[in-house]
């Protein structure tokens, strides 16, 4: 009953050409996710396909819940074998939703499985999964060669040591494992837990940090750690830009009050964000970083759930927040002295594709091919038809020759798989356009430009040659 053929998604011939001859073929260079490093450094087998595929996985805890799948099964404390029964259960339910083509392709390409997952064979798929799990070629490493992956960026927050990074650069396992500067804690101003991360910051760099002005200091200076262990990127996760209108006094002032316990309003939240997200930015350049923003979720809607698990639990969604006029202040405050670091914007609301996409062409300044990008469709946008409307608007007002490919924004090693689905979605969409007379059927030429899509734009941009 398998749908996932040879020719899975190419609906051509000039698309199956530039896909085998060209796509397949290329390594990856994931430079966003989240995969555990601590993983990657002790390569341990795992117990059980639940604990790779289900233990982190938000997107399939959402088609669990709206499944009817009671939360026992989903976060809680049922074993392995009763959540990949209920997952097992709902995966005929999830018919057009991008799972049930990630989830057949993820059985077929690691585990060799045909056969369509459901409740009556999920015992068989289950025992198949786990004994090949046991065996060495399914280790995390095994798996991200097996992958062909080149590079990887894992997320980490500045106040990490970066033990297992070092662990990997050590072992000198054939894969480059980079961490990513996230300081979205030191952002979030307004979060019960600000303080207390603040005081743990203040003990790590084994000084007090007493006002804004210092913790832009101390984050300059575990961006220098993180740059010595390889770290060329940073990311930032926001609802929405901020508007530029700060002061350091004001942001000084702001950070104290927050520290004495007070409340601070949306205002000068603003002001806060304003202010150190400037100065990231100038330290982002001066260290030749690439700067990553993720803009337009809603998190935590569910209060009910939120306070029953905490954030990143399946209960985030598109928000519809202002993006244009604050992003644009950013990006010009820091371009206007020429300190604007190689950014990557990505947009979650698809109703602001065209926002994005013209917005990424205003900075570039003709150093680099593509300097400021619109990176790839993002979350609820990585499926068929959002990354098709993605490559539409990217083409129509920029370059797709010069765009960067896919990430994975997995915490699961095997949604590498994402990659080749990206690849035959792109692929075909060319095809298309060869076989209705809309590009020319110049295989060499189209060939080359999708081999730099997948794999060496970023490479080049990323500058980490093999």
């Amino acid at each position: 009953m398998s749908f996932i053929t040879e020719n899975f998604l190419l609906h051509s011939k000039p698309a199956q050409k530039l896909y085998f001859d060209f796509a397949e073929k290329q390594p990856i260079i994931d430079y966003h996710n989240h995969l555990s490093p601590q993983e990657i450094a002790e390569n341990t087998s795992f117990p059980s396909i639940t604990e790779i595929w289900l233990k982190h996985d938000h997107y399939k805890w959402r088609a669990m819940r709206a499944n009817g799948i009671d939360e026992a099964f989903i976060t809680g404390d049922r074993s392995d074998e009763e959540k990949f029964c209920q997952w097992a259960t709902t995966m005929p339910y999830t018919i057009r939703n991008p799972l049930y083509h990630w989830t057949q392709l993820e059985l077929k390409r690691y585990f060799g499985i045909d056969e369509l997952l459901t409740r009556d064979n999920w015992r068989v798929i289950f025992d198949q999964c786990n004994h090949a799990l046991s065996q060495p070629e399914f280790t995390p490493r095994s798996l991200l060669r097996r992958s062909k992956v080149k590079v990887l960026c894992t997320t980490d927050d500045p106040s990490s040591n970066l033990e297992f990074h070092q662990m990997i650069r050590e072992q000198g396992i054939g894969i480059q494992v980079r961490p990513t500067f996230r300081p979205d804690q030191s952002l979030h101003i307004s979060k019960h837990s600000f303080g207390n991360y603040m005081t743990d910051l203040s003990t790590l760099m084994e000084k007090e940090i007493r006002n804004a002005s210092d913790l832009i200091e101390a984050l300059a200076e575990r961006a220098k750690y993180f740059n010595d262990l390889g770290c060329f990127i940073s990311d930032h996760g926001l609802s929405h830009a901020p508007s530029m209108n700060f002061t350091e006094q004001a942001a000084n002032q702001i950070f104290s009050k927050r520290m004495t316990g007070h409340t601070i309003t949306e205002e000068e939240e603003d002001i806060y964000v304003s202010y150190v997200l400037y100065h990231l930015g100038l330290i982002y350049h001066k260290m030749g970083w690439t700067q990553q923003l993720h803009l337009g979720p809603q998190r935590n809607n569910s209060s009910r759930i939120y306070a029953q698990l905490g954030s990143d639990m399946g209960c985030d969604s598109i928000g519809d927040y202002r993006q244009s006029t604050n992003l644009a202040a950013y990006l010009d405050a820091l371009d206007k002295t020429d300190q604007l670091p190689r950014t990557i914007l990505y947009n979650l609301n698809p109703s602001l594709n065209e926002v994005f996409s013209t917005m990424a062409g205003n900075f570039n300044d003709g150093s680099i091919p593509g300097k400021v990008q619109w990176g790839p469709a993002w979350w609820f946008a990585d499926q068929k038809t959002g990354i098709e409307n993605h490559l539409n608007a990217l083409s129509n007002a920029g370059l797709l020759s010069r765009f960067l490919g896919m990430v994975t924004d997995s915490r699961s090693l095997l949604s590498m798989t994402r990659h080749e689905y990206f690849r035959r979605i792109l692929c075909n969409l060319i095809g298309n356009d060869i076989e209705n007379g809309e590009l020319p059927n110049d295989i060499t030429w189209l060939g080359q430009m999708i081999e730099n899509i997948c794999y060496r734009n970023a490479r080049q941009y990323f500058d980490v040659y093999d």
